[in-house]
């Protein structure tokens, strides 16, 4: 418990130095002296802060659908970046702004939420099919696919001329935050309480359906409900600020390796880490290149892809 409140405390901390990084000229003196009106206070209030609250969301949410989806297809080499389901949000927010781009931000949404759905769905579905003997199989199928819908929806972006727009969508990038732009985060905030909720059930799911029957909860509905959760957190950090890969896959299993796999335990230290993870890289891709910025999604790739595949050599060690 101890060690949950220290990372707590230095997520509160990061969250304080988010506020004042940057490039207009933010500091507790420039508050301090100003009055509501002046820049420094306006920046504070419609940029710096939403920003942060937004990295702490997204954050906490990513990381949270990955473990839902770790736990539900048993397989720690799985996120929503590796399983299809951001491809599928990103084919289905294409498919909304092409049909109907008048369409308000929830209800696109709302679409790239059941496109995420289906694509998940489809991974699931695929898994059947194919002879896993062995765990890296099963992420692997995952990229395949991932693959395959990102290309359809790269040959459609080009078609209609929506190639900026798809690559604004894939790049996972937290400048464009204002406020008003990043609530609909939230909605993630509202899947990891879920996931909280539901922890004791996708920890018995997660040792296989014919145990999960034989005490008496109903599989499928397990099933379904981590799959709305991965899918509407997936679709939420798309539309708001783009894609961030691996985040859900190298939280939850750095928490594994520190505390076990039950996930009521597991859940609050994935919620901070996650957070605290992407508050630390967001910090770090604006300093490195200040004033400029590097998108989020490339500090976090980067570190993550390395992390990544040190899990990958240390489970070919162990084995």
């Amino acid at each position: 418990m101890r060690l949950l409140i220290a990372a707590i405390v230095v997520t509160f901390v990061l969250a304080i130095v988010s506020l004042f990084v940057g490039v207009s000229d933010v500091s507790l003196q420039t508050l301090l002296s100003s009055n509501a009106e002046d820049r420094a206070t306006q920046i504070l209030l419609i940029s710096r802060i939403p920003r942060t609250l937004a990295i702490l969301l997204a954050g906490s949410s990513l990381a949270i659908a990955g473990l839902v989806m770790q736990m539900i297809v048993r397989n720690r080499f799985v996120e929503p970046s590796t399983a299809g389901t951001t491809e599928s949000a990103t084919l289905g927010f294409l498919v909304v702004t092409l049909f109907a781009p008048g369409w308000p931000l929830m209800a696109k949404m709302a679409v790239a939420a059941v496109f995420a759905l289906a694509g998940t769905a489809l991974f699931l579905r695929l898994l059947r099919f194919v002879p896993l003997r062995d765990v890296l199989l099963v992420p692997l199928v995952g990229i395949m696919l991932g693959g395959v819908i990102g290309a359809v929806t790269t040959f459609f972006g080009y078609r209609f001329n929506l190639m900026p727009s798809l690559l604004a969508w894939s790049m996972g990038d937290f400048s464009g935050v204002l406020r008003g732009r990043y609530e609909l985060l939230w909605f993630g905030l509202a899947g990891t309480v879920m996931a909280y909720i539901a922890a004791d059930r996708f920890t018995v799911a997660g040792m296989g359906q014919d145990f999960t029957t034989n005490l008496g909860l109903n599989y499928k509905l397990v099933m379904r409900l981590g799959l709305v959760i991965v899918s509407i957190v997936s679709a939420v950090v798309l539309v708001s600020v783009g894609s961030i890969p691996f985040l859900g896959l190298i939280v939850p299993n750095v928490v594994s390796l520190m505390i076990g796999d039950n996930m009521r335990r597991t859940v609050p230290w994935v919620a901070v880490l996650g957070a605290a993870f992407v508050l630390a890289c967001d910090i770090l891709g604006r300093i490195l290149r200040f004033p400029y910025e590097i998108p989020i999604s490339v500090v976090v790739g980067t570190i993550g892809s390395g992390l990544f595949l040190y899990l990958l050599l240390r489970k070919r060690h162990n084995a």
